[in-house]
């Protein structure tokens, strides 16, 4: 169970809390997190010690539900009072109602995703407020709230929902249509990481690129200067923000539209790191149109190209379906053909799930799951063959690494990533015992290592 300690008095009523889900559903987390704090609440690390249970849910694919329907029912058995929300609550069940309340009937309340002002007014309806707000009561990064990675990283959602109806995705039926956060907003907050410690900043929508296109790139303010509201002008002010700090801007769920291309002059530069999250989800433009994917999948290939053109280090990580609705052969071999020829550094595959309310649902040519399973794993060992022969094309350069977990000041080695890895979904680098007892390290520091080897998708290295 997630849990962040908030304040200590025993007469404060206490919030179990936990979170599931992808990073925009963690940020939601930190959001309900902070008010709670501010309003005087604190948390519990069980159940049973909780006055009340919120569990924020995922309702992405099948796996996603039960696990949040099977947490609803656990915090049901050992507490009782459970409130909902996330995704999960704004799914509907097999009658048409509610699908939480179909399955949970006793919990006190269900909200969907980004409904922070609805879960706090179902927490004061079952466990009234201890006192009114003061923002200087609220601990964490004073401007950011409260945060549920470790100190020296953090998450930055610049904006909410999403405009694309892609056949296989419910997002938008969940979050709605796109809604960029004030540019200043964002970059407030950002330097308020920065300043409160944070060493790499994780840059998360649904659709990065889109960032504005909601509000036709207005100009927004900051700091008193015009900067408008796209994708480009956040990026290259972050990236001032990060140089000020000594600190990395990494950058995911970034659709490869042609606009994307002024970036990669930043990150030749150094100002974000060289590195982009690419959801292509396929490469033959016939699946790609089945899925009603935006953006030209037909031109990735050459878009790629220039990339590295211009960024020669980048990596460029991106997550594929293998077994959508009405694939062939002929189909996925060109997946794996573009796999090959693209040199996608970190890829991931999903074997094709059907999920409750997509249209892809209704698509003729629904393949056996054996099929969707043996192409996935077909498609993960093409990947891990082009992943490990650029990893070991690392061995024997120096690399700046930010390091995770350092055990006795790093005497006895530690855990760090390049800037080719996002913390839990790409490789790490594995720090071995320093041979000079004046060598040490420690969690949130960056530091310089020589690459000696590799051990599957990580790296293992040396300290300088």
């Amino acid at each position: 169970m997630q849990n962040t300690t908030t304040q200590d008095s025993a007469h404060a009523p206490r919030i179990g809390f936990v979170s599931l889900g992808c990073p925009k559903a963690l940020t939601d987390s930190e959001l309900i997190l902070t008010q709670l704090s501010a309003e005087g609440y604190a948390t519990s690390k069980t159940f049973q010690g909780a006055d009340l249970v919120i569990v924020n849910t995922c309702g992405f694919i099948d796996d996603a539900v039960k696990e949040s329907l099977d947490t609803i029912g656990e915090a049901l058995a050992a507490n009782g009072k459970v409130i909902v929300t996330g995704c999960l609550g704004a799914k509907t069940g097999d009658t048409g109602g509610n699908l939480v309340r179909q399955m949970h009937p006793s919990v006190l309340a269900v909200t969907g995703p980004h409904a922070t002002q609805e879960v706090m007014d179902a927490v004061h309806q079952h466990v009234p407020k201890p006192h009114d707000p003061f923002i200087d009561l609220v601990p964490g990064i004073k401007g950011a709230g409260i945060k549920l990675t470790p100190k020296h990283y953090a998450y930055l959602k610049i904006s909410e929902g999403c405009n694309h109806r892609c056949s296989f995705c419910i997002i938008p039926s969940m979050r709605g249509d796109l809604v960029s956060r004030p540019i200043g907003d964002v970059l407030n907050e950002a330097r308020a990481l920065f300043e409160g410690g944070v060493k790499e900043l994780l840059v998360i929508s649904q659709d990065t690129s889109a960032y504005g296109v909601d509000v036709k790139y207005r100009t927004g303010f900051w700091d008193g200067k015009p900067v408008k509201t796209r994708m480009l002008d956040l990026v290259a002010q972050l990236g001032e923000l990060a140089r000020q700090h000594g600190a990395w801007v990494r950058l995911h769920y970034v659709y490869p539209y042609p606009h994307v291309d002024a970036v990669l002059p930043l990150m030749a530069e150094g100002l974000v790191l060289p590195y982009l999250d690419v959801p292509f989800q396929h490469a033959h433009p016939d699946v790609l149109k089945r899925m009603k994917r935006p953006a030209s999948g037909e031109r990735n290939l050459e878009r790629l190209l220039k990339w590295r053109e211009a960024c020669p280090e980048i990596v460029v990580r991106s997550t594929f379906i293998a077994g959508f609705p009405g694939e062939t052969e002929a189909e996925f071999e060109y997946l794996l053909d573009f796999l090959k020829e693209a040199q996608i550094d970190r890829a991931g595959c999903f074997a094709y799930s059907p999920i409750e309310g997509a249209p892809a649902n209704a698509l003729e040519g629904a393949l056996p799951d054996a099929v969707r399973e043996e192409r996935r794993a077909r498609f993960m060992a093409v990947a891990e063959s082009v992943s490990t022969a650029k990893l070991q094309r690392r061995v024997g350069s120096a690399m700046q690494v930010l390091v995770d977990s350092a055990p006795s000041m790093g005497k006895k080695g530690g855990v760090a990533r390049t800037y080719a890895d996002a913390p839990e979904i790409d490789g790490t680098v594995k720090i071995l015992p320093p041979t000079k007892a004046s060598k040490t390290m420690k969690v949130g520091d960056f530091a310089r290592v020589r690459i000696v080897g590799t051990s599957g998708h990580d790296l293992v290295g040396e300290l300088l």
